[in-house]
C-alpha cells in the first residue's frame, strides 16, 4: 500500500495526547452516563480507556454536571473534554479541571460569551474544539447557503475567525453532519483553507451496523486523502464497540500499522473447511496482538496458496488437511482440527520478533 501523505497541521495537546501535525490519529468516545453521576461517569471513562480510547468527551448539561467535572477529572487517566451547550458559563467553570472545551458555535451565544470562554482556555493553556453541526448552525448561514456543506464551511471560518481575533490559535475543528457526503464535503472545502487539526466524525450515524458503514465510507474517504487528525465513530450502543470500529477503519485504510490484518477469502462452493468458525477463532484468539501482520485464512486451493504466499502467517485448508505458512513457507501440513491452535503459534512468535 503507498504511503497516505497527510495534510500538515498545527499541533495542540489535549492533555498529554498531540493532536495534528504528524502525531498518530487519534481515537475518541463520548460517556453516555449522567455526568453528575461521578461513579458512572469514571467506570464508563475506564471502560474506554481499557478499550484503547485516546480522548474522553463528556456532557455537561447544567451547573451541577460542570461542577463534577473535577471530582471526575481526578479519578481518570484519559484526556477529558467537556461538551458544553446553550450556556457558557458552564464552559466558564469546566475549563478549571478539563484538557479541552467542546462548544458548539450555533448555539453557545453571542460574541461576547465566547470571548469569556476564550479567556478562561487561554488563562489555563487548554485548546477549543469549534463543533460546527449541521443540525444547529447560525441562522445567518442556515439561511443564506441552506443545509449544505457550504454553510457548515462558512460556520466553521466564522467562528474560527472569533478565537483568531481573541489571540487564540489552539483550535481544532469538527463539522459533522448525520450524512455521508455532505460531511465529507464540508471537510474537503475547508481544508486547504486553515491550518488547524480535525476532529472527524459522522454525528448521529445509528447502530452499529449503520454508523460502521457510514464511518468507514466518510472517515475512510477523509483519511486516504490525508485528511483527519483525531476521530470518533458515533454509534448508538456500546461504548467500547465505537473504539473498535475506530481502530479498524485506521488500520484498514492504511494509516495505523497497529494490529492484525486478516484476510480470508469469501464463502463459495469450493469451501473445503468450516471457513466462517474458523476465521472467527482467529479474530477472538489473535484480539491481543498490536504487531503489524497480515495473516491468511483460506479455504480452497484456489485462492490459498497465493495468498498466503504474501501473508505473514497463513493457512490454507484442503480436504481434511491443511498448510500453515510462515512468508510463503510450508512450516507445517496437519490435519484440519490442529491448523488454528499451529497458526496461532506461529502468529505470537511472529510478533515477539516484529517488536
Amino acid at each position: 500500500m503507498s504511503e497516505i501523505k497527510r495534510y500538515k497541521t498545527k499541533q495542540i495537546h489535549v492533555g498529554d495526547v498531540t493532536v495534528g501535525g504528524d502525531a498518530p490519529i487519534s481515537t475518541q468516545s463520548m460517556t453516555f452516563s449522567d455526568t453528575r453521576d461521578v461513579d458512572a461517569t469514571v467506570e464508563q471513562i475506564n471502560r474506554l480507556h481499557f478499550a484503547g480510547c485516546d480522548i474522553v468527551r463528556v456532557a455537561v448539561p447544567d451547573l451541577e454536571a460542570a461542577r463534577a467535572l473535577k471530582a471526575i477529572k481526578e479519578r481518570i487517566a484519559l484526556p477529558l473534554v467537556a461538551d458544553i451547550h446553550f450556556n457558557h458559563r458552564y464552559a466558564l467553570i469546566a475549563s478549571e479541571s478539563v484538557d479541552c472545551i467542546r462548544i458548539n458555535p450555533g448555539n453557545i451565544g453571542n460574541k461576547e460569551r465566547i470571548k469569556e470562554v476564550v479567556a478562561a482556555c487561554k488563562q489555563r493553556g487548554i485548546p477549543i474544539r469549534i463543533g460546527v453541526n449541521s443540525g444547529s448552525l447560525e441562522k445567518q448561514f442556515e439561511n443564506r447557503y441552506g443545509p449544505t456543506a457550504e454553510a457548515m464551511v462558512a460556520s466553521a471560518l466564522y467562528n474560527i475567525k472569533l478565537l483568531e481575533d481573541c489571540d487564540f490559535d489552539q483550535i481544532k475543528v469538527s463539522m459533522k453532519a448525520s450524512d455521508v457526503k455532505r460531511t465529507v464535503d464540508a471537510y474537503r472545502i475547508l481544508r486547504p483553507q486553515v491550518e488547524y487539526p480535525f476532529h472527524l466524525g459522522v454525528t448521529e450515524a445509528g447502530t452499529t451496523f449503520h454508523a460502521t458503514v457510514k464511518s468507514a465510507m466518510g472517515l475512510g474517504a477523509l483519511l486516504l486523502e490525508g485528511i483527519g487528525d483525531t476521530m470518533r465513530v458515533s454509534i448508538t450502543g456500546e461504548l467500547e464497540e465505537e473504539i473498535k470500529v475506530a481502530k479498524a477503519i485506521l488500520k484498514d485504510s492504511g494509516v495505523s500499522k497497529e494490529g492484525v490484518n486478516i484476510i480470508s477469502c469469501p464463502t463459495c462452493g469450493r469451501l473445503e473447511a468450516d471457513l466462517v468458525k474458523a476465521v472467527g477463532e482467529v479474530e477472538e484468539k489473535l484480539a491481543h496482538i498490536t504487531a503489524p501482520l497480515d495473516v491468511s485464512v483460506m479455504g480452497c486451493a484456489v485462492n490459498a496458496i497465493g495468498e498466503a504466499k504474501h501473508a505473514d502467517v497463513a493457512i490454507a485448508y484442503g480436504k481434511g488437511k491443511g498448510l500453515v505458512m510462515v512468508k510463503g513457507e510450508v512450516v507445517a501440513k496437519l490435519d484440519e482440527k490442529n491448523l488454528v491452535t499451529r497458526f496461532i503459534r506461529e502468529v505470537e512468535k511472529a510478533a515477539k520478533e516484529t517488536t
